[in-house]
């Protein structure tokens, strides 16, 4: 047994490297996929949208860019899709400067396919981006014109008919941020819920580095948030077994496919974890014997 062990020690590296690949690639070759239990955060996002009624106005706020899209674009895509089939108001904006683009292309892979009765100034308006970080926030707080004069097309927004009554945020039923970082579900909660705690409500969906920094707002200010990809798996499986009939289109099944490689890959690092103390344990005592 002794052998065995000093072998195992001995081991190198590169097979755990080659036992990650294979924990990463098995999964996405043969599209594993596990079921999703949604979590309690998962469920107040899904709520919080729910309680709205049809022809809300609801304010998207896409703050990421292609770097974080692997975990933010499911997310994103599925708070279009819920909101779209809610028949809600969708102003979207975004303080990122390739932000826009985010939104374009949900719009083009969401709505346009799957909503066609929707009707660009009228159900849905892209208003672009706008440089300024949080000081964006803390004007359009109280006088939205006075930064946004035309949509992301260079359409006048007072002859956009979804725009006309709508004076600032707080006319807002409700924020949606997906967050990349700075700035952010951060700057959100301190310049937009923070000083109108009464008026605005917020949910949001962040980075796993952000996370842990974003969950001493719940449930105060924000009403719930999504996790990284585990919690865009939860919130599409709650979204898409809800409005959707049949199998859902892939671009509906991108966090629960994505959590099928994640998911055995942890498993990997959870057994390498416990086998390298094993094996500490028994070379020390052999030491003794």
């Amino acid at each position: 047994m002794w052998n065995i062990v000093d072998r195992l020690a001995r081991l190198d590296r590169r097979w755990i490297f080659l036992l990650m690949l294979a924990a990463v690639a098995i999964p996405i070759l043969f599209e594993l996929q596990f079921d999703e239990t949604p979590t309690q955060q998962a469920r107040a996002v899904f709520d919080e949208i729910e309680r709205l009624n049809p022809g809300d106005p609801v304010l998207l706020a896409f703050d990421y860019d292609p770097a974080s899209e692997g975990e933010l674009s499911p997310m994103a895509s599925s708070f279009v899709l819920h909101c779209a089939s809610r028949k809600l108001k969708m102003y979207f904006l975004s303080l990122f400067p390739v932000g826009p683009q985010m939104i374009e292309e949900n719009i083009q892979k969401v709505i346009l396919p799957d909503f066609p009765e929707l009707v660009y100034g009228e159900d849905y308006v892209n208003l672009g981006y706008k440089p300024g970080y949080e000081g964006v926030v803390k004007v359009i707080m109280t006088d939205l014109r006075q930064l946004y004069t035309t949509d992301s097309r260079g359409t006048n927004i007072d002859q956009i008919p979804m725009c006309q009554g709508i004076d600032n945020v707080q006319d807002m039923k409700l924020i949606v941020n997906v967050s990349a970082g700075y700035p952010g579900v951060k700057e959100w909660v301190q310049y937009a819920v923070t000083p109108f705690p009464d008026k605005v409500k917020m949910v949001a969906g962040v980075t796993g580095v952000q996370a842990p920094f974003i969950y001493p707002y719940i449930p105060r200010q924000l009403r719930g948030m999504l996790g990284a990809i585990k919690g865009a798996a939860e919130y599409e499986t709650l979204v898409t077994s809800t409005y959707i009939e049949g199998t859902p289109r892939e671009i509906y099944q991108e966090g629960v496919r994505r959590m099928g490689p994640q998911s055995v890959a942890h498993l990997l690092m959870i057994g390498l974890i416990l086998a390298g103390n094993s094996l500490f344990l028994l070379q020390k005592w052999q030491r003794k014997l």
